[in-house]
């Protein structure tokens, strides 16, 4: 991770999201961004001091805030917190077993966004795992990301640059896959796409609205007719 990139921590347990569904507790934790006492998170938030340290009490016992120092202020000690992380998702394993399968069918339609979906949420969780388990033995995790948009002309033309892309992967994976490499390590991958986001909510409202209009004058129209 570079210095200046934001960090991640994802939510792994029910305990954890529960946590993080009181609106004033996500308040405590997003000002714990940089280290600080409960007295000092109190003043900038203008909530009392007592409320926000059983706040971050609770953050800290799911491991959602770590302890940075303990400074003396008289005789009395304080705590100096920080949140473990910048940002935080909620990784599918939480559902258990109502979440995605951790295997799609592999005869799944490949343009089904469910199955996109899946794919995704299986490599969240899996990531949140492989992380887990890296920091615990002290290892780097290896991966790779790519980040792209493109213009599609048509539907035809997404399946044409799907099937461009496929074979693309394919042939890379031929000329680089070694199954018998001594340290050698699988890798697990998957590409998708899907519509980039180009309304605002109020166009995509106004969009819906213009939509059951249409729909409700058609129908309204067979019936009197």
């Amino acid at each position: 991770m570079l210095a200046d990139e934001p960090s991640i921590c994802v939510l792994e347990t029910a305990e954890q999201a529960s946590a993080l569904t009181d609106t004033l507790r996500r308040r405590v934790l997003a000002a714990a961004g940089a280290p600080d006492s409960a007295a000092g998170i109190a003043r900038r938030l203008k909530l009392p001091r007592q409320r926000v340290a059983y706040h971050l009490r609770e953050l800290e016992r799911v491991g959602l805030v770590r302890l940075v120092e303990e400074r003396r202020r008289g005789n009395c000690l304080e705590r100096v917190v920080r949140s473990v992380a910048d940002h935080f998702v909620l990784s599918p394993a939480i559902l258990e077993d109502l979440g995605p399968p951790d295997h799609p069918p592999p005869t799944a339609d490949r343009f089904s966004w469910g199955r996109l979906v899946s794919l995704a949420a299986r490599a969240l969780a899996d990531l949140s795992l492989l992380r887990r388990r890296a920091d615990e033995a002290g290892k780097a995790l290896p991966t790779f990301s790519l980040d792209s948009e493109i213009r599609l002309a048509s539907p035809a033309a997404l399946t044409a640059y799907a099937d461009e892309v496929a074979d693309a992967i394919a042939r890379a994976q031929a000329r680089h896959h070694d199954a018998d490499a001594p340290g050698g390590r699988w890798f697990r991958l998957f590409v998708g796409a899907h519509p980039a986001i180009t309304k605002t909510a109020e166009e995509a409202r106004l969009e819906s609205l213009k939509n059951k209009e249409r729909h409700g004058g058609s129908e309204a129209d067979r019936a009197a007719g």
